[in-house]
């Protein structure tokens, strides 16, 4: 079943249409690298000193708690990010 098709004024050919889309797929691929960078949870060092003291780190923990192949979705997951001097504190 299909609806009516929607007509619209954009133009992909427009030198404004063009200069928005390559910004938003630049702020695309910030929030990609921020949550990438968040979900590492810290520095190297800050990692190996939890890991060090014999504890999981938290998204370690979270998927231990899930069944396998279980969907998650992670809320809040740049809370707080580089708000702290480059500290990723997941808050």
């Amino acid at each position: 079943m299909s609806g009516p098709t929607l007509s619209t004024a954009l133009s992909p050919e427009n030198a404004q249409f063009k200069t928005n889309a390559a910004h938003n797929r630049a702020l695309a691929e910030r929030l990609r690298a921020d949550v990438a960078t968040a979900a590492l949870g810290g520095s190297d060092a800050s990692r190996e000193r939890h890991v060090g003291r014999g504890k999981l780190l938290p998204r370690d923990r979270v998927e231990r708690l899930l069944d396998p192949g279980s969907p998650f979705l992670e809320i809040g997951q740049l809370a707080a990010f580089d708000l702290y001097d480059g500290e990723v504190p997941g808050a």
